[in-house]
Parts: C-alpha cells; structure tokens; sequence
C-alpha cells in the first residue's frame, strides 16, 4: 500500500517521489486538492502554460479514448526539457486507462490525477493506492492546527505580525475549505498593509464579516425566537463546515449589538435601526426589531453572560463545541419565545 498518510502529504509535494510518477490528488476539501495538484504540476514541468510540456486531459477524453493516457505518458516534449500530464477525473470511469498506465515499466513522465472526495473502495482511489509505482494523496478539511499554521505562513510573506487575540479570533473563523481561507488571510494582510501589526479590529473589520455564512440567519433566528428555523440553519452551517467558533463570534456580536440598542431605546434617546451604522441589511430589520421588542437589557445582559459561559466551556471541550452552540443557542431562541407567548 502507498497511500500517503495525510500528515505527510505536504512533505511529498514539496519533494515528488521519482520512484512513484502517478499521483491522485483527492478529497472533500476542494481548494486543498487545487492547492496541491497546482503544486505538484508546477515542480514537475519548467513551463505549465507550454502544451507541449503539459498535456491538460478531462476524464471525458480518457473515457472515449482510453489508450490517450499512455500515449500521452509515453510522448517525448517536442523541444526537450520535463513533461507531465494533468488528469482531472469526473463522473466517466477512467481506471480502465490508469491501470494500462500503471502497468508502463517506467515513465518520467509526472501523471497528475485531480479528483473529488473518492470512498475507500472507489476503483480509482483502490488501483492507485496498491500501486508500488503510484500514490495517492488525501486532501482532508484542515484542522486548527492547519488553519494556525496557514496564517503563520501568510502573515509571514505578507511581513506582517499577528496580536494574540487576533490569532485566536482568526483561526476559528477560518473554514475548512484551503483555498477560502488563504483567500480570506490575504484579504487581511492587503486591509493592514502598511501596519506592522494586526489586531482584532483589523479581523473583525475583515474576515469576520466575509466568512458570515449565513451566520446572520442563525442569530436572527435565535434571538427573535424561531426555534425551527434556527435548527434548519444551524444544519446548514454544519453542512458547509461552518466552524462553532464562527457561530459563537457571531452570537456574541450580535448580542453586544442588541445591548446597545435596547439600552439606548429604554433611554429615550429617539434610537431607530434606519439610524446605524454599518446599516442593516433590509432582510434582516424584521427580525431584528422582533429581537428588540423580546428582549430588554437586562435580560440581554444575562444572556451574553450565558453566552461567554458556553464559548468557555466549548473551548474546554472543542470535540462537543458544535453539541455546546446549538445549545447555547437553543437556550436563547427558547427564552425569547417565552417572552413572546
């Protein structure tokens, strides 16, 4: 077996194994997989934009011509130099054309296979993983450790350095997904060029606002008291992978928020949500002012306090961080339907 485990994966693509020319790239994470395979075709050719270093294929092309991919493998570059074949594999079955490549006694051609998140017993994923010439390479979504590691990397290009607070904020913030989230790290070296440091205002002004993901739909759902929808758009968010330390940033925020406003209503000072500033997205004034009108500042003022209680206790306990949101949040829709009946 040559699978690669997926702690060594970045070693191999910083370091192609010669001896294993054939390599699959797949997994769920799809940014991750692009990241990699870009990677590997960039060390295996001196030019990716020359045709006739690179031979760019699609599974349609394989499945209609299944000899293509040897021939392909096998074509010496017209001018010289190092040649490599870019293979994006789709919903046609090309192991037929990957085993009849596999079985080339040798080839210095780099054979770059992309794929999707492939089952542990999908023939391509299977041929690949018992070939002694071949590896296959998992693209899992990162983990903290991951997304702490990738902020480090681009602050440091970008010669920026991170507060403390800001790291921590960040990394929760930051999604699954390798390519959404280098995106939104650059987006916050580009807002703080030309400071040296970072700080939480920087990445709430930032990333916090982009990788909202239909955050404002759970907090506005939990505070106007609508348990049920809060339910559906918590399982969205989890089926994005949406991570709990995004969800609890958006609560507490949201919740700051409504203590402002509530507190200058009880004060008579003429408040209006028209008045503030950024402005409120008009699909979400209704259920805002639902909130406001459930909702007095004391009770905001308890309830935040809940709120910090449960972001500890996530910490604490980060395997049941999703189980300890969505209870969190629960708790606040079931206290404002209360209010409301």
């Amino acid at each position: 077996m040559v699978a690669v485990k997926a702690a060594d994966v970045d070693a191999f693509v910083a370091r192609p194994d010669p001896t294993r020319p054939v390599v699959l790239v797949y997994g769920p994470d799809s940014g991750l997989v692009s990241e990699r395979v870009n990677a590997l075709i960039k060390a295996s050719v001196d030019d990716p934009n020359d045709p006739f270093t690179l031979a760019r294929l699609e599974s349609d092309d394989i499945a209609a011509e299944p000899t293509r991919l040897v021939e392909e493998a096998q074509t010496i570059p017209l001018f010289g130099g190092r040649r490599a074949v870019w293979l994006k594999a789709g919903s046609r079955n090309i192991a037929p054309a990957v085993e009849a490549l596999l079985a080339l006694r040798a080839s210095e051609c780099r054979v770059v296979i992309e794929a999707g998140d492939l089952r542990r017993t999908a023939p391509l994923r299977t041929l690949v993983e018992r070939a002694k010439n071949a590896a296959a390479l998992p693209c899992y979504a990162d983990t903290e450790r991951d997304r702490a590691r990738l902020i480090d990397e681009e602050m440091r290009e970008a010669g920026l350095t991170l507060a403390p607070d800001a790291r921590a904020l960040l990394i929760p913030l930051l999604g699954g997904d390798r390519a959404a989230s280098r995106s939104e790290i650059r987006k916050l070296a580009l807002y703080a060029r030309g400071q040296e440091r970072v700080g939480v205002d920087d990445v709430a002004a930032v990333v916090a606002d982009a990788s909202s993901l239909a955050l404002d739909d759970i907090v506005d759902a939990a505070f106007a008291g609508k348990s049920a929808e809060l339910e559906t758009q918590l399982a969205k968010a989890r089926t994005a992978g949406t991570p709990p330390g995004s969800v609890f940033f958006a609560a507490q925020r949201h919740i700051a928020q409504l203590h402002k406003w509530r507190t200058a209503i009880e004060a008579g000072t003429g408040f209006s949500l028209d008045a503030v500033q950024p402005p409120l997205h008009f699909r979400r004034k209704s259920e805002v002012e639902a909130a406001l009108k459930l909702w007095n500042a004391p009770r905001l003022a308890a309830a935040m306090a809940e709120l910090a209680e449960a972001v500890l206790e996530s910490r604490r306990n980060s395997a049941l961080a999703d189980t300890i949101a969505e209870r969190a949040l629960l708790r606040i829709s079931l206290q404002a339907r209360r209010r409301a009946a």
